[in-house]
């Protein structure tokens, strides 16, 4: 790689990281707008109006999307402790708990109840990872991680937030361009969740995932 193409590659990923920090906490009912998150990122000023929580949010993304670039093998195999440590980032200054749960969750708008039980929610976990490791197709991994995690909800907070960056992960893990999300409706990601969670139907999700990707390869590289 040139230095002006590394130079180019860092600029982008800055740029992703901050459309996928303000879209991935939006989806969220973070409130800070696309302008507002990169003041933040890019300038530490935080927006008028706006709860310190909000902000946490977003820098987290930011330290956790780092982290990850930083250390581009850290998922390349997947592991309990290792998706842990994805959410322990994500959560980490806001009131919440850190690594799997050991209390019930309920999910908004849906019927469906993941488990509540802190040894199935491991052995969940623990069979998820194997079965992702064992996919061949890179794609496949990620969006399977992406499903998984957050269908099982094994964390009390932050479990689509670990998802999309365990997602991203691998793909960085795997020399592919993370996604931003940052075109998705936030209402259309939660409906393709939903119909993942009450119907195990993985359409609509993986037509969310492959319009992001294509996305993310047109606008950032």
């Amino acid at each position: 790689m040139s230095e002006i193409s590394a130079t180019s590659y860092r600029k982008e990923m800055e740029r992703l990281g901050v459309d996928l920090s303000w879209k991935s906490s939006q989806i969220e009912g973070n409130t800070y707008s696309l302008l507002e998150t990169e003041r933040l990122l890019r300038e530490s000023k935080t927006a008028s109006g706006k709860t310190q929580a909000e902000a946490v949010m977003l820098l987290n993304h930011k330290y956790t999307l780092r982290f990850l670039l930083d250390n581009k093998d850290y998922l390349q195999t997947l592991s309990i402790r290792r998706v842990e440590d994805i959410q322990s980032m994500l959560v980490n200054g806001l009131d919440t708990e850190k690594g799997l749960r050991h209390r019930r969750v309920g999910i908004t708008g849906t019927n469906y109840r993941p488990l509540d039980n802190e040894f199935q929610i491991r052995e969940a976990m623990e069979n998820a990872c194997t079965f992702i490791n064992g996919r061949q197709n890179i794609f496949e991994k990620a969006l399977l991680a992406l499903l998984l995690i957050s269908y099982i909800q094994p964390f009390a907070d932050g479990n689509k937030r670990t998802s999309r960056l365990v997602c991203n992960g691998i793909l960085l893990a795997n020399d592919y361009c993370p996604l931003s999300f940052r075109t998705v409706d936030s209402i259309d990601y939660k409906k393709a969740m939903l119909v993942f969670y009450e119907q195990n139907n993985i359409v609509p999700f993986k037509d969310i995932f492959i319009s992001q990707y294509q996305f993310a390869v047109g606008e950032y590289f």
